[in-house]
């Protein structure tokens, strides 16, 4: 199974964290398959690479709890809602 989730990386007290689709057996640091955006929560910054996002999703990926809610705040669900509607 296939989650969305952060990653953490950046230097000591300023951490930034990658939103990475990874396999969920392996460890917060492990190796990803594929990177779809970033998180910065000191400058309140994101960047989501939609298609990415969107594509795991379809493939039945889940985000974790805080990923989730950074889709939610972007609006990439509504999107991804949209996407199902239309192929249904």
């Amino acid at each position: 199974m296939v989650k969305l989730r952060l990653k953490r990386c950046g230097k000591k007290q300023r951490a930034l964290y990658r939103i990475v689709a990874i396999d969920v057996r392996s460890r917060r640091e492990g190796r990803d398959l594929r990177k779809v955006g970033f998180y910065d929560p000191i400058k309140n910054q994101t960047y989501l690479n939609i298609p990415g996002i969107l594509y795991f999703l379809e493939k039945g990926a889940q985000p974790t709890e805080t990923v989730s809610d950074i889709l939610k705040k972007a609006g990439v669900f509504t999107e991804f809602h949209f996407n199902q509607t239309q192929v249904n």
